[in-house]
């Protein structure tokens, strides 16, 4: 059957917008429903399981933040499913149509090649899938982030006693709690989807909705069983965005059997509403919503309905990353989040300058929004150096949040870049700062020689520098003069850097350690785990444990004994940039 046009854009709308949606961190996917799907029941028959400790793992597990650094909301308990009236159906399984060489081994998946095969060596996979699950996120550096983003989205071995599909549903889940719902979907979609377990069916709604495609339920709706009820709503839905069936028999059943109610029912219907053929008028009323879930973020970014802007106080802070990737999303309300974003390390230098970029050539953009597009446009093109300086530090300065001041240094950061350096220039260590943080270390270099020794740029540039072989004496250390009330801890920050790069001698790490009351010598069940996992060579292992060291509320309560062991074992297994920009930005973030 012939699609219109209008038709068919009105699918695409709805099946093919790509991002966006409210979630907090928590130990498991918790249930994909909403308040309003059924009210009472037995529990779901196949929780996920919890993975046991691996003979390797520490013997302490990692703790669990019941809120985030902003303050998120705890994590919502699963809802029950309701008891069902008959002997559930079996589900159908699905008709594989692909040739046998086209098939994805649930040996290593992925979705591209940005890491290394064996990232996890010979380590347990049921320990690896724990330091995912407990691991709280966002973290407090944007750095690390990066690097853990691309390890979680590379195609990996997966590592032995898991199950691929299981293994890529732990990496989609705390990929969708860093904020990073486009990886996720990636992830959770590069299994096949007749090797679908019911931990990754979970998680790929979860990625869905996240990313407001209410398509990508469809592969998987069909093989759903009749308990599951998202997925019985997902099959309505589907069936009005293809036109298979008529959807209002399919709704008057969900209501019938209490599956679905409220606002959540609505904007289902409102998704149907969006197929073939279909008649459906849904109006959408917010007034009595208190709680902000993924259903709702999803399904209503899919289907152009505006979220109010008090319930995203309801959610924890990865909805901003999701935020600011989504095109279904407002240019100007995506530039709005784009901010916290990129301090998460969702958005890079380059992406947040391409969204200010099409925000200012739009030409209807709120007033204080096309204020920064234009200044920022003096900080790239200003008629000459004074010009670019004085637009970089009225972008700086305006920020009002520490997070929201260091995702101006990533804005700026090619910019910056663009300047020769100039002996006393006043923005001197900020410009370094700014180049660090997309990485253009060597850009940076130019301005040794050019800031003063003791200065917070200098601090930056020795830890930064790529080409560091000599060993600098302990008054590196004890010569660094940081202003501020933060002063001490940024002189500690920055001797666990130093001594975690190697660029200290043994014995002035070790009176150094005692003058500056950093523990770098002492031991714990997860200074064991991460020494013994960079001694193996497993830089996957390295990097969840580095995360897990690293949960903190900012990097003020970063311990300066935990930025020594991560970076040492970071460099130790190969991942000396990292390292060092992540050391470089414990200065730069305090």
């Amino acid at each position: 059957m012939a699609i219109s046009p209008a038709k068919r854009a009105a699918l695409a709308g709805a099946a093919a917008f790509g991002l966006a949606a409210a979630a907090v961190a928590q130990q498991r996917p918790e249930s994909l429903l909403p308040p309003g799907f059924g009210d009472s029941g037995a529990a779901p028959s196949t929780p996920a399981p919890t993975p046991a400790p691996a003979a390797n793992a520490p013997a302490t597990a990692p703790r669990v933040q019941t809120t985030t650094a902003d303050g998120a909301l705890p994590p919502l308990p699963p809802l029950p499913f309701p008891t069902p009236t008959a002997s559930p159906t079996p589900a159908p399984t699905p008709r594989y149509v692909l040739p046998a060489f086209a098939r994805r081994s649930l040996d290593a998946v992925g979705a591209d090649e940005s890491f290394a095969r064996d990232a996890f060596g010979r380590a347990d996979g049921r320990y690896v899938e724990r330091l995912m699950r407990y691991l709280s996120a966002p973290l407090p550096s944007r750095w690390l982030s990066i690097a853990l983003r691309r390890l979680l989205v590379a195609q990996v071995d997966t590592p032995a006693r898991v199950n691929g599909a299981d293994f890529a549903a732990e990496r989609a889940w705390l990929l969708l709690r860093m904020g990073e719902s486009v990886s996720a979907r990636a992830v959770a979609q590069a299994v096949d989807s007749d090797r679908v377990t019911p931990k990754l069916r979970d998680v790929w709604m979860q990625a869905a909705l996240a990313t407001a495609d209410p398509g990508g339920l469809c592969p998987l709706a069909a093989s759903a069983g009749e308990g599951e009820r998202g997925w019985i709503v997902a099959r309505a839905m589907c069936a009005g965005l293809t036109g298979a069936a008529r959807t209002q028999p399919l709704v008057t059943d969900i209501r019938r059997r209490r599956i679905a109610s409220g606002i959540d029912l609505q904007l289902a219907q409102k998704v149907m509403g969006a197929g073939l053929n279909s008649r459906q008028a849904v109006t959408i009323e917010w007034a009595p919503v208190v709680q902000l879930t993924a259903w709702r973020f999803g399904l209503a970014t899919a289907t152009g309905v505006v979220v109010p802007d008090e319930l995203y106080a309801t959610v924890g802070p990865q909805v901003r990353g999701w935020q600011a990737l989504a095109p279904a999303i407002p240019l100007a309300e995506r530039v709005a989040v784009s901010d916290q974003a990129a301090a998460m390390g969702v958005l890079s230098s380059a992406a947040m300058v391409d969204l200010y970029a099409a925000l200012g050539d739009g030409g209807d953009a709120p007033a204080a929004l096309a204020n920064v597009a234009a200044t920022l446009r003096d900080a790239y093109v200003g008629n000459d150096r004074a010009t670019r300086i004085a637009a970089m530090a009225k972008l700086w300065d305006a920020a009002e949040t520490p997070n929201a001041r260091y995702a101006r240094l990533v804005l700026t950061a090619r910019a910056a870049a663009r300047l020769p350096a100039s002996s006393g220039e006043a923005e001197a260590d900020r410009l370094i700062a700014s180049m660090l943080t997309a990485g253009l270390d060597r850009s940076a270099q130019r301005w040794q020689g050019a800031v003063p020794v003791g200065g917070d740029g200098w601090a930056m540039l020795v830890l930064a520098d790529p080409d560091a072989i000599a060993q600098l004496p302990a008054s590196s250390v004890t010569d660094y003069a940081p202003k501020g009330g933060l002063a001490e801890r940024k002189r500690q920050l920055f001797f666990a850097g130093m001594a975690g790069l190697g660029r200290l001698p043994d014995r002035a790490v070790t009176d150094l350690a005692e003058r500056l009351a950093v523990p770098v010598t002492a031991q714990n069940a997860w200074t064991r785990a991460i020494d013994q996992a960079a001694a193996d060579g497993q830089p996957g292992t390295v990097l969840l444990l580095a995360a897990v060291g690293m949960q903190a509320s900012g990097w003020a309560h970063v311990p300066p004994a935990a930025l020594f062991h991560i970076v040492a074992a970071l460099r130790a297994v190969g991942l000396d940039g990292e390292a060092r920009m992540i050391a470089a930005e414990a200065i730069a973030r305090l």
